[in-house]
């Protein structure tokens, strides 16, 4: 053999060498990497376990807080309906009694201020009463009052269901 020929060997017997070295050493940080990959997916798997754990007991609260706030509104409503039908309820008596003359509303009389008394100064039927006078109301005028405050009840009985609802679904 040459010392060419021995030279080119040994050239071919080193890059094989180096071949399998860097063979060896690939192997061994695919080995490593991979472990490293496991161990950073089941890492991730736990994470991902652990934040829908979390996302779903949340979800929970969230539903039954929506419940209880459903429940108490449902309640509340319960409650200003009531209120509105007994209004309504005796709002229709009243009226039913004005109406047949078995109430009349009647309205105060300015005082006689030149006497300074409430006593009446013409005689009045057989009876001593020494009240304010008081004038009847036309049944028609009535009506029309009593309708009035009707509607303020309904204004009134209306505006405390809003508000209490609201301040339910916005208790801040």
């Amino acid at each position: 053999m040459t010392s060419v020929q021995k030279l080119a060997g040994l050239v071919v017997l080193i890059l094989v060498l180096m071949a399998s070295a860097a063979g060896v050493t690939w192997q061994v940080q695919d080995w490593r990497m991979g472990n490293k990959l496991a161990q950073q997916a089941v890492l991730h798997g736990d994470d991902l376990a652990a934040i829908s754990n979390a996302a779903t007991a949340q979800a929970r609260a969230e539903q039954g807080k929506r419940l209880g706030l459903e429940q108490q509104l449902a309640g509340q409503d319960q409650q200003h309906t009531k209120e509105l039908s007994d209004a309504q309820r005796n709002q229709a008596r009243l009226r039913d009694q004005l109406a047949t003359a078995d109430v009349r509303l009647s309205v105060l009389l300015a005082e006689d201020s030149a006497s300074g008394c409430n006593v009446p100064t013409t005689p009045g039927t057989a009876g001593v009463v020494h009240a304010a006078r008081r004038a009847q109301l036309d049944p028609a005028h009535a009506q029309r009052i009593i309708r009035i405050t009707d509607d303020g009840d309904n204004a009134i009985i209306a505006l405390r269901a809003c508000q209490a609802y609201v301040s339910a679904i916005a208790p801040y």
